[in-house]
């Protein structure tokens, strides 16, 4: 005991002599002359960007996301849920960066490029808002943010109010990004041009109108998607979109992940099956042959040695057929390089296909829908021209075949039901392996194309006959935020939090 008195009263005098003798260059002792001490409204801007643009989870979750959507099956570590239609709950972690939104248009205030801080605030709040209402239904969002100020339970605000804000707050980041400077912070291809970003911003408008269709004469949705065509604010040039290019700093998901997993993904039967349909060469930038093909003679330049797997079929079965190779895996390109291509999350390809569609339905006057069509599909397969021809299988997509491409079942069709499906099913393909959310939502919102399911193996105990529509909201909700959460489904959902369950978009 007298050792350890001893001890302490030594560290005690040390610690006091510390804090009065070194007081005056504390600071200077401790600071990284490397790093900086202060953050910025750019710094921000990057980190909030990258919140919103990066995929969130590892190479798992990125396969379990374009799993839902019947892109891809997988063998060999156990079967995973949403190939099976199963999902559980999703999070509102996202809001995290509520706070540093706030904080960034604070420290860009008086600044030159104070506007275009204020469009990116807008735009980043719309876009993380607008995906967790798709997933859930109601969620917090006019209370949210508030924190600092003491407010820890936030209401749930009704769907239809949700996509009212996200639309208003769209329409605020158009204004200010017109009258923006250049920004500094800005990660993605952009490099801080407000005007790109604008025009990203109306492409994020039009993509969140589409998506409302069902809602269509309640939210004005086509005087809305006129009212932006006639502005002409959108993306204008074949290769532009709004996302994140994959590099050393940032690689693709999958890429140096060859493990027991990821280099087990197989490629759906439903996805080759239309590529061949399609003839179209997309087929071998996505998939490797299969073994047993090449075995039977079949070339890798040829679409017969390319297999995919009826994903609804029993685990088992799949596994056993894919010990054998007798399934396609996802080419190479996406384990081998880091920058195999961008995370396009909105693109002139999509913004065109989904103007098709606008088209159609008779909601803008501008163009026709064929030349929309064509247009968003011969810039998605532009994006193969920046692939290196190494991994097309000796089918390289080159401008000649873009020009060409237009035949067979991928001419655009005579009536009005048939087009829509090509365009459904476009957006379909160009979301492999990039954003397999919007195409879950696109099937939810179309039911097209039609995935297989069946009752037999699926996951989806309430609808084995079905995919779910929607996530379960977080579990710490219930501890947190249970009154306002049982409010939440009392109001939509008869009081249950099931994945089978219509929002008001669907109802």
């Amino acid at each position: 005991m007298k050792k350890f008195k001893i001890f302490f009263s030594g560290i005690a005098v040390f610690s006091l002599l510390f804090a009065t003798g070194c007081d005056d260059d504390f600071d200077e002792i401790n600071t990284n002359p490397d790093t900086t001490t202060q953050a910025s409204a750019s710094l921000l801007s990057t980190q909030i960007i990258l919140s919103v643009a990066r995929f969130q989870g590892d190479a798992k979750a990125f396969i379990s996301n374009s799993a839902l959507p019947k892109y891809v099956g997988y063998a060999n570590e156990g079967q995973m849920g949403t190939q099976y239609n199963s999902i559980g709950s999703s999070s509102f972690g996202g809001m995290n960066i509520l706070p540093d939104v706030e904080k960034m248009v604070e420290y860009a205030e008086g600044g030159q490029a104070e506007d275009s801080y204020k469009g990116l605030a807008k735009f980043a709040r719309a876009y993380m808002f607008y995906h967790l209402t798709m997933e859930m239904g109601d969620i917090p969002y006019s209370e949210t943010g508030k924190g600092a100020s003491g407010e820890y339970t936030p209401a749930y605000d009704r769907q239809e109010d949700v996509f009212l804000g996200i639309l208003e707050e769209l329409e605020e980041a158009d204004q200010y990004f017109a009258v923006g400077e250049s920004f500094a912070g800005d990660p993605t291809p952009f490099n801080g041009d407000p005007d790109m970003w604008r025009r990203a911003t109306n492409s994020l408008r039009v993509k969140v109108l589409m998506s409302l269709s069902p809602k269509a004469e309640a939210l004005n949705v086509p005087s809305r998607i006129q009212e932006i065509v006639n502005e002409g604010y959108l993306f204008e040039n074949p290769g532009d979109y709004w996302g994140l290019e994959y590099s050393t700093q940032n690689p693709h998901p999958l890429y140096s992940t060859n493990d027991l997993f990821t280099s087990k993904t197989i490629l759906s039967s439903h996805l080759v099956d239309n590529l061949k349909r399609l003839n179209d060469n997309r087929l071998f930038y996505f998939a490797e042959p299969a073994g047993a093909k090449l075995l039977e003679g079949e070339s890798e330049s040829d679409e017969a040695a390319y297999v995919g797997v009826d994903v609804s079929m029993e685990y088992a079965q799949m596994n056993a057929m894919h010990s054998n190779d007798e399934f396609s895996l996802i080419n190479l390109r996406y384990l081998t390089i880091e920058n195999s291509e961008p995370r396009r999350l909105l693109s002139y390809a999509e913004q065109q296909l989904i103007l098709a569609e606008a088209n159609i339905r008779g909601w803008i006057t501008q163009g026709t829908a064929e030349d929309y069509y064509e247009e968003g599909v011969k810039a998605a397969l532009s994006y193969m021209l920046n692939v290196p021809a190494d991994f097309a299988h000796g089918n390289p997509i080159d401008q000649d075949y873009i020009n060409n491409y237009f035949t067979g079942e991928a001419a655009f069709a005579d009536n009005e039901e048939e087009q829509l499906k090509q365009i459904w099913m476009q957006r379909y393909i160009l979301n492999f392996l990039v954003d397999g959310q919007t195409s879950f939502f696109e099937y939810r919102r179309t039911n097209y194309p039609e995935f297989p399911i069946n009752p037999e193996t699926s996951l989806n105990e309430n609808n084995r006959n079905g995919l779910p529509l929607r996530w379960l909201y977080p579990g710490s909700e219930a501890t947190y935020n249970r009154e306002n959460l049982e409010a939440a489904l009392d109001r939509q959902f008869d009081g249950f939090d099931e994945i089978n369950k219509k929002m008001w978009l669907l109802k």
